[in-house]
């Protein structure tokens, strides 16, 4: 499987948050690729995030107006889409001002990770720990207690 977080802002090089995103990264089995851009306009910031989607690719749009869900339901619609044959997902997270609804009705989920206002990088390093969760959930590993 093949994991894009597309995301409006940049991770500082040296910060925490880096390096949590890095650690999830290097456990997983899956290919996880970060395509990031400075903030700008709401317009530019969804131009950027729709047109960075893969063809084909399957897209879960985090916002606070989507569904809150467990980590399991996530992995179970997952890995319902890998078996229909889908190989690739994008994460796309907005800017300050959230999604535009041209990104959100481009979703095959709005995905909320609750109320609370996280700071993008931080939602990254959130993302990047319930991406490893998904995987290891679907392959069987003992990572994940309910």
């Amino acid at each position: 499987m093949k994991v894009y977080i597309i995301a409006i802002g940049k991770c500082k090089k040296n910060s925490a948050e880096k390096a949590i995103i890095e650690e999830y990264i290097k456990r997983s089995a899956w290919d996880i690729i970060i395509k990031e851009k400075d903030n700008s306009t709401q317009e530019d910031e969804a131009k950027f995030l729709l047109q960075s989607v893969p063809n084909g690719a399957k897209v879960i749009v985090l916002d606070e107006r989507g569904e809150n869900i467990k980590s399991q339901e996530l992995a179970k619609k997952i890995e319902n889409w890998q078996l229909s044959g889908c190989s690739e997902i994008c994460f796309l997270i907005g800017g300050a001002d959230g999604h535009l609804e041209q990104t959100r009705k481009r979703a095959d989920l709005v995905l909320s990770f609750g109320k609370l206002t996280l700071p993008h990088i931080l939602m990254r390093a959130v993302l990047t720990e319930q991406i490893y969760r998904v995987q290891t959930i679907i392959s069987g590993h003992p990572y994940h207690r309910e």
